[in-house]
């Protein structure tokens, strides 16, 4: 921020202004977003790469889930990585793919819905929320096509139809709405597998938190980009509901008992199957 010679604010902090915080950031100084710099000639250097993410619908709202490994090539970067988010009070916001600009992308939309509710002076609905996140997305178009790529998953109650709903997008910044469930990252065929086969609907939040982190046990066995629950380390997922009630993570302990629960199941059938 360069501030006037008499120590006043820069103009653009007091002109009437938009309700979207990227607009007045890119009218203020376009070199402070993602997009407003240029990237060095030649090759990329081996990135950070953030996956799974997993989503799903129940009687009371969407639960979300994250596995906690990052990978750079080969190689574990990190086994403690949280992917999972509250955009705002009523929605979360998952990433996948190049963690920096991913957890970059979280911040920005994060002040993006915080402004416009400022300004606004009320919430913005889940699908204005929705497409302003596309529009983040396809403003980083060009950084994907240079191998940048950030796919996050984002899902919400909407307080208007008093339901959960998630929605998906592609790198042009395409939105897609989901219906039940959904996974994005290396290990989303994986996941997506497993939640087509243990979801069911009007299952209550405990089922469902269920079915989400098995759905990441079941990507960690084939993906090795991710980390299913680790109890040597005490490592989680993390786990998040949003109902009525707002954005709440699960907590450890109870992490720790479904992910006990799960691998009983799983010891008891022989196959990596669920103890009903």
């Amino acid at each position: 921020m360069n501030p006037s010679p008499h120590g006043r604010l820069p103009a653009s902090f007091t002109a009437s202004g938009t309700s979207s915080f990227l607009d007045f950031l890119a009218g203020h100084d376009p070199s402070l977003l993602p997009v407003g710099r240029p990237l060095p000639s030649g090759g990329l250097a081996e990135t950070t790469q953030a996956t799974t993410i997993v989503t799903l619908a129940f009687a009371g709202g969407v639960v979300m889930a994250g596995d906690r490994r990052a990978t750079a090539g080969s190689m574990i970067a990190s086994r403690h990585i949280e992917k999972v988010f509250p955009a705002d009070d009523y929605s979360a916001v998952g990433i996948a793919g190049t963690a920096g600009l991913a957890l970059e992308l979280v911040r920005l939309f994060q002040l993006e819905l915080e402004h416009y509710e400022k300004i606004e002076g009320t919430v913005l609905s889940l699908d204005g929320k929705a497409n302003r996140l596309a529009t983040m997305i396809r403003g980083s178009l060009g950084l994907a096509m240079q191998g940048l790529a950030v796919i996050p998953l984002f899902s919400g109650y909407d307080l208007e139809r008093a339901v959960g709903r998630i929605f998906s997008f592609d790198v042009t910044g395409g939105r897609y709405e989901e219906t039940d469930y959904h996974a994005v990252g290396s290990g989303a065929v994986f996941a997506r597998g497993s939640l087509k086969k243990l979801w069911q609907p009007g299952m209550g939040v405990d089922d469902a938190i269920r079915v989400a982190v098995h759905a990441l046990v079941d990507a960690s066995d084939d993906d090795a980009g991710t980390g299913g629950p680790d109890a040597t380390r005490r490592i989680w997922p993390v786990v998040a509901t949003v109902t009525a009630s707002g954005y709440l993570r699960v907590g450890d302990q109870e992490l720790a008992d479904v992910a006990e629960q799960i691998e009983r199941g799983r010891r008891v059938s022989g196959k990596g199957g669920e103890l009903r």
